[in-house]
């Protein structure tokens, strides 16, 4: 939600018998989605204590309510609506919010919520204000009401034409902007006195403000007749009913122009001048200021049919906090049948649905072929109304269908209009289906007395009260058909029969036995219904749009069941393992929010014995029969939080493996060629530099990097002047595979050591923390070792090498330090195995070849590490958006000298700080798949910044790659929000002056921090600078190097420290 105002107390007013539970349980959904802010607020459906207490005694009562439980605060209120059965405020608007937390239809009530919260009442001192339902109203951004030094009440009015205003009212203010006078339909001199300088008048929209004392003031007149009448304590009390206008009555008091003389005698009976002086007693001494806002508009809701469709078509003002769209939270099977110019609100239309421009379709699931012409609006209608509506032509009317509880018997009803049609006008003068009534007579066969009491007053014959509408008949079921034939009469005579022998209501009738509640019922499952639909096109499409706002309202509203049962289909269905991958991934999200942010953390284990069998089958490819496993399995674990935070762990870690099976596709591009076998006790060396990566990361990384494409700019570089990673590889006579980590130097002594003589011993290769769980994925994703087999290890290298292998690795470099490592070695020890073995692998061969191997190691990695280790120099990697995965290297030519300039102006900090990028790996793929907007638009900026890096380098121009590598430093931040450390946010300003930009190595969070300086050898300035920040701990300072030679690979001797060797000494 954006920022704005934070509400105590919403109120909503609604008649007596308007529904006023049902209209709870929507202000509750809207507090449980977070639409109406961040702090508890207290939400009220009142219903008024009268039929007829009027916007002026609503609005006590709802202070009063209000009052009653915190002490005075509230408000908004609303009439009856003939073209939405939920009244003006649930009248569904043509828009959606992508940004909002939760999918949800937008109603005016939304929109109006917005407008007041985010706009209108920023800088408002407390108090309360009530906002009128009635109309659509559009607010600049930025209003420009001065607040300060306010008292008393405040008017908001917008600006409007004086012809417009002939029939609205309109504020005659003086040149403080103190209200003079509320006129409503005045003469044209009237309203010409009413205008500022550009002939505009400031029209009444139903918006006024109470400071506190003033809604104190007003509050304490409840308890003095007759205004007790106005609320529920004057019900109780026995008191006769009062109406009163909140402008007319209430706010009019205030008016400076008015005398108390003037303003008593206009009360229409004893009873509303006697609440009129009460009124002008307590409310007088406060002044009433009016704020009109330049370019706001509003638009009334009227009940003329031709309003509220332009109302719907057309786009609503440029200072709107909201944009209509043709579509809006539908599923239309055939988009370009509507025309431009149409609407349609929460839709399932599948098949052949042609929509006329000028038309609007709400709430409606229908079946084509169906043609709707211009002017129409349609609302209400299920998939059983279909047959009726083909081959019927549709033209400027009005089509609706209604549930409607008459007692305890709930049936639906159908009402037809036309759009030129007047409710209340005299049957003499008006229309029914746009023809005059004596033409409709003529037309159908239908008599006055059909729809009229004989002793109805004619001028009370009218639309509102034609009993024109069949409810119920005494042996068939009723349908649309029995009131379409009125448009189609000819040979009807049966159809005359049966609309007469049904029990008939007028529009009239029919409004007080509206059913909300099953309306909005019904209209959510509409909603959840095309929601499915669009799960289903948003995942097999492979579209961007994000599900979790959807997700949400799902479990909120309590429709997960029926998402969880799409999104198996979906998984189980899907030909492609992304697809199935972004599924699960999305039923984890289900779980997640079905557990109310308790349960523990999202991120965590997944490998309960319980999940085993669904795994199997996933890793076997068996993707329907593993969906099928894990919903079985997912029954067993829904009935606490901590169990649904766990389960969603294991479909993350389902997930997981679908991902593995896609990357894995990489290994087509793995080629070996055969090389002389070197001799027994020969160690194979390789040495690797480490990688800085300048911008682009995280677009590498498995599943973005084949659904959304990557590029990363990748420099290997030399830290202190050597390359800091290694391994080394032997062959030995005895049939075993000794492993050894030597720390920090080819040298030293070993760190750790393992013998491994059984293939038992290789089982925890894919738990990536068991000790040699690198080097045993090694020998198995480069085939030395067959794993699973029947044959045992020893008689694997045995009949193969004649003899096991000796494997040591090492790195000079502190563990997390974003420079890659673990990739770069996984590179080295392939490169050496490969060569141990009598193979040599390509450097392309050995980035897939690593891309396998992490996948096989459960660790999920990009490409960008072993791309900046194992390919020289400068380049930039890319990868597209398919499968199979490949990624492909070009060498950025920067101009003579420039590596050597760069290499003078690179630095590496060292934080101090740890760097644990699990979890943040974890989130960064969890809000890929969920397709947050930020993190897509993020994307595509990643690759953006990546491509311009690759042209600040080959022009040479420090400042501008500087300048991208701080924008790449922002986005990494967006990324994996937390990647950035106190400690390293400190000295990141230390630095600020005298660099160009500088960035976390990796993927944040700690390890390397490298700079780019502005003036060439900052090694000790830069220690002198950092040495004197506080709260920065243990860092140091390093020098790099760019790499032009990449890694190399050497033939040595049986003593890898002799200064000899033997064979061959080659760069990759």
């Amino acid at each position: 939600m954006a920022a704005g105002v934070e509400w105590t107390a919403i109120v909503l007013t609604c008649r007596r018998g308007g529904g006023v539970a049902a209209l709870q349980r929507e202000l509750e959904l809207r507090r449980r989605r977070g639409a109406l802010g961040r702090r508890p607020v207290l939400v009220l459906a009142l219903e008024d204590p009268w039929a007829g207490v009027g916007s002026g005694g609503a609005t006590l009562n709802a202070v009063l309510v209000a009052a009653e439980h915190l002490s005075a605060r509230a408000g908004c209120t609303g009439r009856e609506f003939s073209f939405d059965d939920c009244g003006r405020a649930f009248t569904c608007l043509p828009a959606e919010q992508p940004r909002a937390a939760a999918e949800a239809l937008v109603c005016n009530l939304d929109s109006l919520l917005g407008t007041v919260t985010q706009r209108l009442c920023v800088g408002s001192p407390p108090g309360v204000w009530v906002c009128s339902t009635d109309m659509l109203l559009s607010v600049p951004s930025v209003p420009g009401i001065d607040w300060d030094g306010f008292q008393g009440v405040r008017v908001i009015a917008v600006p409007g034409s004086q012809a417009y205003a002939r029939n609205h009212g309109v504020y005659l203010a003086d040149e403080q902007g103190l209200v003079r006078d509320i006129i409503y339909k005045g003469t044209e001199t009237q309203i010409q006195q009413c205008a500022g300088p550009d002939g505009t008048v400031p029209l009444v929209c139903g918006v006024v403000f109470f400071s506190s004392s003033a809604a104190e003031q007003l509050l304490a007149t409840h308890v003095i007749p007759p205004l007790d009448a106005c609320t529920y304590m004057g019900l109780d009390s026995g008191a006769p009913p009062i109406q009163l206008s909140l402008f007319f009555d209430i706010v009019l008091s205030m008016a400076g122009g008015m005398t108390e003389e003037d303003f008593v005698k206009g009360g229409g009976d004893a009873s509303v001048r006697s609440a009129r002086s009460v009124l002008w007693t307590a409310l007088r001494a406060f002044p009433l200021s009016m704020a009109c806002i330049p370019d706001a508009s509003y638009d009334y809701l009227t009940t003329a049919a031709s309003d509220h469709i332009r109302s719907l078509t057309l786009l609503p003002s440029s200072t709107s906090h909201l944009r209509f769209c043709k579509t809006a939270h539908s599923h239309v099977d055939q988009p370009l049948l509507l025309e431009d110019g149409s609407s349609v609100t929460n839709c399932l239309l599948e098949g052949a649905v042609r929509l006329a421009a000028g038309s609007v379709i709400q709430h409606c699931h229908l079946q084509g072929p169906l043609e709707i012409g211009p002017g129409c609006l349609l609302t209400g209608l299920t998939v059983d109304s279909s047959p009726a509506l083909q081959g019927c032509p549709l033209r400027d009317v009005v089509l609706q269908g209604h549930h409607v509880r008459l007692r305890d018997l709930p049936c639906r009803v159908f009402t037809l209009t036309g759009r030129l049609d007047d409710w209340q006008s005299p049957a003499e003068e008006a229309t029914y289906l746009n023809i005059s009534w004596a033409e409709f007579f003529h037309w159908t066969g239908i008599r006055k007395g059909d729809l009229w009491d004989a002793e109805t007053p004619q001028k009370d014959r009218c639309l509102l009260s034609a009993r024109l509408f069949p409810v119920l008949h005494a042996s068939e079921a009723l349908g649309l058909e029995d009131v379409l034939w009125l448009l189609a009469p000819a040979a009807s005579g049966e159809r005359l029969a049966r609309w007469r022998a049904a029990w008939r209501m007028s529009w009239q009738e029919l409004l007080p036995c509206l059913d909300k509640a099953a309306e909005l019922g019904a209209r959510r499952d509409l909603f959840f219904l095309q929601g499915q639909h669009k799960v289903q096109c948003v995942l097999l499409g492979r579209q961007d749009g994000s599900l979790l706002p959807l997700i949400r309202s799902a479990v909120h509203e309590g429709y997960h069941e029926a998402l969880l049962g799409t999104l198996d289909e979906v998984a189980s269905t899907a030909d492609d393992a992304g697809i199935a991958a972004r599924a699960l991934a999305c039923i984890a999200d289900v779980l997640g929010c079905m557990a109310h942010g308790e349960g523990g953390l999202r991120s965590g284990p997944a490998a309960n014995r319980e999940w085993a069998s669904a795994f199997g089958r996933l890793e076997s490819g068996d993707i329907a029969g593993g969906v099928r496993e894990l919903a079985a399995e997912r029954l067993k674990w829904m009935s606490s939080p901590a169990l649904l935070v766990r389960a969603a762990r294991h479909y993350e870690g389902a997930e997981q493996i679908l991902i593995r099976q896609a990357v894995m596709s990489s290994c087509q591009f793995v080629t070996v060629c055969p090389v002389e076998l070197p001799p027994l006790g020969h160690w194979v060396q390789v040495a690797c530099p480490a990688r800085l990566d300048l911008s682009g990361g995280w677009s590498d990384t498995p599943p973005i990097t084949y659904e959304h494409g990557g590029a990363v700019v990748d420099v290997a570089v030399l830290v202190d002047g050597c390359r800091p990673i290694g391994a080394r590889v032997r062959r030995i006579a005895e049939p075993e595979l000794r492993l050894a980590s030597l720390g920090g130097t080819p040298w030293g002594e070993a760190a750790v050591e393992l013998v491994c003589r059984e293939l038992g011993h290789l089982e925890n290769y894919c738990q990536p923390h068991a000790p040699g769980a690198l080097l045993k994925a090694a020998f198995i994703c480069t085939q030395i070792v067959q794993f699973p087999s029947q044959k045992p290890l020893r008689d694997q290298l045995m009949e193969n090498f004649g003899g096991g292998f000796e494997v040591h690795t090492w790195s000079r470099l502190p563990h997390g330090s974003g420079l890659g490592t673990s990739s770069i070695l996984a590179g080295a020890v392939m490169a050496a195995l490969y060569r141990a073995a009598g193979k040599v692998a390509g450097t392309e061969s050995l980035i897939h070849a690593v891309l396998h191997l992490e996948q096989r190691l459960t660790t999920g990695g990009g490409w960008q590490d072993q791309v900046g280790g194992l390919v020289p120099g400068i380049k930039i990697g890319r990868s597209e958006a398919r499968l199979p995965l490949r990624v492909e290297v070009e060498e950025i030519l920067v101009p003579e000298g420039f590596a050597r300039i760069l290499s003078d102006h690179l630095l590496l900090v060292y934080t101090g700080k740890t760097r644990l990028a699990r979890n943040l790996l974890q989130d960064v793929v969890r809000n890929w798949y969920a397709r947050l907007p930020s993190i897509v638009q993020n994307a595509d900026a990643l690759v953006n910044n990546a491509e311009e890096c690759a042209r600040a380098l080959r022009q040479g121009n420090l400042p501008l790659i500087g300048k991208c590598l701080d924008v790449y430093w922002q986005q990494k931040k967006c990324m994996a929000p937390g990647c950035e450390p106190l400690a390293v946010g400190r000295m990141m300003d230390a630095l600020q002056p005298y660099v160009y930009g500088q960035c976390l190595a990796g993927a944040g969070g700690g390890g390397f921090l490298y700079v780019l300086t502005k003036e060439p050898q900052q090694k000790e300035t830069l220690h002198q600078i950092l040495a004197k920040t506080e709260g920065l701990g243990n860092f140091s300072i390093h020098s790099i190097e760019v790499d032009t030679g990449g890694f190399s690979m050497e033939v040595v001797g049986c003593d890898p420290n002799s200064s000899t060797h033997s064979g061959e000494d080659m760069a990759m």
